[in-house]
């Protein structure tokens, strides 16, 4: 990010001379700089489905709670073992819109944004009990352009007070100087790049336990398509298969499940933090 970082240099450079100068005229020693305060990571877990709105169902559960039950359990994992700040779209049996539950993440300037859903491969013509394995969803290219209306309407948290310490990707970028949105191009190529890394990791985990793995998958999902962060939609299984069902509702299912998304986010965390 060249343009940004020339900004910044020029930024520091600057601020630099007025503080020698300042401190030169009045004799005053210079302190030792303090490190900025570190933004805490931030994932926003967002369960799919809720209230009238059941997702998938199987024999005996519907998806909207197998997701809801995974989601409060990763929640606590990601706080307690990673200390990962860590926000629900929904934390009780109510249906979100999709635009709101992106809109969470983004007013709160997320870093990752997980969409937790389970599959079905029942049509109105027949059941497919045969059909299992996991997959991980990113945004395809063809909805894209609803990411730029995001990310431009994220442009006022700019103007806030304290945004160089929440958004140091940002510094020296102007609300009001047209060529400065070349950043967002920069940026939305980042999401892209970065939500395909975290599924791809997703996937990984999955693999270590043995499930089928059905790889990561690019589809116009409305639920990613306002997120102005790295975003995936992960199917944990197939409700549809009465193997898998019994597995998601499971505890040791559940907990395998929570397992593999908890060593995905820390192995994204450590890889974009390199």
């Amino acid at each position: 990010m060249k343009f940004i970082n020339s900004v910044k240099y020029i930024s520091t450079s600057l601020l630099a001379a007025v503080l020698i100068c300042t401190l030169s005229s009045s004799n005053v020693s210079p302190q030792e700089p303090s490190d900025p305060p570190k933004k805490t990571f931030t994932v926003v877990l967002d369960p799919g489905h809720g209230g009238a709105a059941l997702g998938a169902v199987g024999r005996k559960s519907k998806e909207k709670d197998i997701v809801l039950d995974i989601s409060l359990k990763l929640k606590k994992d990601l706080e307690e073992k990673l200390g990962i700040n860590v926000l629900l779209t929904r934390s009780t049996d109510v249906d979100v819109a999709f635009r709101t539950r992106s809109e969470i993440a983004n007013k709160n300037h997320a870093d990752l944004f997980v969409s937790i859903h389970a599959n079905s491969a029942n049509n109105a013509r027949r059941k497919n009990p045969q059909v299992t394995g996991t997959e991980t969803l990113v945004l395809g290219f063809h909805r894209m352009n609803e990411q730029d209306v995001a990310i431009r309407e994220n442009a006022d948290m700019l103007l806030e007070d304290n945004y160089e310490e929440n958004n140091a990707d940002l510094i020296g970028f102007d609300p009001k100087d047209p060529s400065s949105y070349i950043v967002f191009k920069v940026m939305k190529r980042q999401y892209r790049d970065r939500s395909i890394r975290l599924a791809s990791l997703i996937q990984n985990e999955f693999i270590t336990s043995n499930r089928p793995n059905r790889g990561v998958k690019e589809q116009g999902l409305a639920v990613l398509s306002r997120a102005s962060m790295p975003a995936v939609l992960t199917e944990i299984g197939f409700i549809s298969s009465p193997t898998e069902e019994d597995y998601m509702l499971s505890e040791e299912g559940q907990a395998e499940i929570v397992k593999n998304l908890t060593e995905a986010i820390k192995n994204y965390k450590v890889a974009v933090a390199k």
